[in-house]
C-alpha cells in the first residue's frame, strides 16, 4: 500500500473526510509512492475556523514574542533540513543541491521576519497641531491563505507565511498536491517551536478547496503563484468577494547578450538560468537574445553544453537535472518542442529520445536547444516551463529591449554585458519586474520584494520583504489630544491643524 498524506489542521494531523485522494509520484522512477487527501468544502471551512478562533490570540501576543517563536522555527529548519531537502527531491525530482538552494532560500525569509518589531514599527509626529500628536500603525488582517506551487514546494510558501504569521495574522496554506509532503513537515516544525494551534494549518485540496479560500467571509487576503490563467482568476474572484491579493502569474524571462560580454560567463549563465531544476522555475531563463554577431558563437559553446548535461534522478550526486514532476507535463513539454519544430524552428539540440539508464519509466526529457526563433513562434510566446531555451537573433540593443517589453509577460529579465552605460539604460527602459545586471536568476534577497509587471502580477503589492509587511498589515493613524481647560466651541468646518 503507498503512503498517505493528510492534512495539518489546528496543530494536528487531520485525515480527509471527502474521500478522494491525487496520486503523489516520484518523478524519478515513475512509481507512485503516495496518495495525498483532497480536502472537501466543509473540511477547509473547518480550517478556517480553527484559524479564525486563533487569531484574537496570535494578534494580541507581541511582535516579540512573535519573533522568539521564529528564531526556534528558523533554528529546526537548520536541523532538519537534510529531511525536507530529500523530500523536495522525492516528490519534484530537483537535484538535492537545488532543492537544498530553495530551502535556504526560505529560510532567508524567516530569518527577515525575526526583526518583526522593528518592522512594524510606524511613523510618529509630535504636534501636528497645538496640543496634537499624530502616529500610525500596522495591524494584522485576520485568517489569510497562501495558494502555492509545485515547482518550489518550501520556498514560496514561505514567501508568504512566515510574514503573514510574524505580522499578527493566522493562515492556511494549500500547497500543490503534486508535491505535499515538505510543506507538512514544516508545518510540524513551526508547531514544534511553539506556534499556537491553529495560527499554522496546511489542507490539501483541489478545485472546491480553492474556491472556500476565494469566497469565504473570513479570509482577508490571498496569496497565490502559478501561471497567468489561473492567477488573473483567483485575483479576479477573491478581489470580488473583497479579499486583499496578490496573484503571480507566467513569465517569459529574457536575458540579453551584447556582443561585449564574457561569453563563457553567459553561456555558464544560460546553463543553469534554463536547465536548472529543469526549467520548472519562474525565474528561468528561457529566452537568449543574442545582439549582433554574439548569436553564431554562443549557439557554437551553448551547443556542447546542452548536449552533454547530465540528467538523472535527483539523487544522483553527478546529476545537474532531474526529471520532469509529472508524465503529463513532460509529454506537454515534448509538444512545445514538437511544434517550434513545425513552426521552423531550427533545433539545434533534441532531448526528446534521452533514457535514464535504470530509470526509464522517469519522467525525463534532456536539455533543448532551438535556434532562429522569432516572436511570432508560440515557443517564443507561451511560457514552456521545461528545459527548453530558444535564442532569438536581433540586430541591437533597441531591438532586445523593444522584444522584451512587448512581450506579455513582465516577470524577470537579464542583460550581460561590461558596458555600464548599456547596463544602466537597460534598467532604466526595461519593463519587468526584476532585472540582472550579469546576474542571470535575479531573485531578490528576503528583505527586498519578489515580482512582476504586466501579466506576470495580478495586485498591488510584492511578496516578502517590506512589500509583503504591508500587504498582510493594514494602516491605522491616530490622531490624538488631551484637553487641559475648557472645551473649544463646536466646529462645523474642516479641522486644520495650527
Amino acid at each position: 500500500m503507498v503512503m498517505r498524506i493528510d492534512h495539518y489542521i489546528a496543530g494536528r494531523t487531520t485525515t480527509g473526510e471527502s474521500g478522494l485522494y491525487a496520486a503523489v509520484y516520484n518523478p524519478a522512477t515513475g512509481e507512485q509512492i503516495a496518495e495525498v487527501a483532497l480536502a472537501s468544502g466543509d473540511q477547509m471551512r473547518a480550517a478556517i475556523d480553527a484559524a479564525q478562533q486563533a487569531f484574537a490570540g496570535w494578534a494580541a501576543t507581541t511582535p516579540l514574542r512573535r519573533a522568539r517563536i521564529l528564531f526556534r522555527f528558523r533554528e529546526l529548519l537548520e536541523q532538519h533540513a537534510d529531511e525536507l531537502v530529500e523530500l523536495i527531491t522525492r516528490e519534484h525530482g530537483k537535484i538535492l543541491t537545488d532543492a537544498r538552494g530553495e530551502l535556504a532560500r526560505g529560510i532567508e525569509v524567516v530569518e527577515f521576519m525575526c526583526g518583526i518589531p522593528h518592522l512594524l514599527k510606524g511613523e510618529h509626529s509630535q504636534n501636528v497641531g497645538t496640543g496634537i500628536d499624530s502616529w500610525s500603525m500596522q495591524q494584522p488582517l485576520g485568517v489569510c491563505a497562501g495558494i502555492t506551487p509545485f515547482n518550489f514546494p518550501a520556498m514560496v510558501p514561505m514567501w508568504m507565511f512566515p510574514v503573514a504569521i510574524a505580522c499578527g495574522n493566522t493562515f492556511i496554506l494549500k500547497p500543490s498536491e503534486k508535491d505535499p509532503s515538505c510543506p507538512l513537515r514544516i508545518a510540524e516544525l513551526f508547531s514544534e517551536a511553539g506556534l499556537p494551534d491553529g495560527v499554522f494549518n496546511v489542507v490539501n485540496g483541489d478545485r472546491e478547496a480553492v474556491e472556500v479560500l476565494l469566497t469565504d467571509t473570513r479570509i482577508q487576503a490571498v496569496s497565490f503563484v502559478g501561471s497567468t490563467p489561473v492567477a488573473e482568476t483567483i485575483y479576479r474572484t477573491a478581489s470580488a468577494h473583497g479579499k486583499r491579493v496578490q496573484a503571480l502569474g507566467g513569465a517569459k524571462n529574457h536575458m540579453v547578450i551584447m556582443p561585449d560580454a564574457d561569453l563563457d560567463q553567459a553561456v555558464n549563465a544560460l546553463m543553469g538560468a534554463a536547465y536548472g531544476s529543469a526549467g520548472e522555475r519562474c525565474m528561468a531563463i528561457s529566452v537568449a537574445l543574442a545582439v549582433g554577431d554574439v548569436a553564431d558563437p554562443l549557439i557554437a559553446a551553448l551547443k556542447p553544453r546542452v548536449q552533454s548535461l547530465k540528467v538523472g534522478p535527483g539523487t544522483d550526486n553527478t546529476a545537474e537535472m532531474g526529471p520532469l514532476v509529472t508524465r503529463e507535463h513532460c509529454d506537454r513539454v515534448r509538444q512545445y518542442v514538437e511544434l517550434g519544430v513545425e513552426e521552423g524552428a531550427e533545433l539545434i539540440v533534441d532531448g526528446r529520445k534521452l533514457s535514464v539508464a535504470g530509470h526509464e519509466k522517469g519522467f525525463y526529457l534532456g536539455g533543448c536547444l532551438f535556434d532562429q526563433v522569432t516572436p511570432e513562434m508560440q515557443i517564443y510566446r507561451e511560457e514552456i516551463f521545461g528545459p527548453v531555451l530558444v535564442v532569438v537573433r536581433v540586430a541591437d540593443f533597441d531591438t532586445a529591449v523593444r522584444f522584451i517589453n512587448e512581450h506579455e509577460f513582465g516577470n524577470g529579465t537579464a542583460i550581460f554585458t561590461r558596458d555600464g552605460d548599456t547596463a544602466r539604460q537597460f534598467t532604466q527602459a526595461i519593463q519587468a519586474g526584476m532585472v540582472g545586471i550579469n546576474v542571470p536568476i535575479p531573485v531578490p534577497m528576503a528583505w527586498h520584494s519578489f515580482g512582476g509587471w504586466k501579466r506576470s502580477l495580478f495586485g498591488a503589492h510584492h511578496m516578502h520583504g517590506p512589500e509583503g509587511v504591508r500587504f498582510y498589515t493594514r494602516m491605522k493613524t491616530v490622531t490624538s489630544r488631551w484637553p487641559t481647560g475648557a472645551g473649544s466651541d463646536a466646529a462645523f468646518v474642516m479641522p486644520t491643524m495650527e
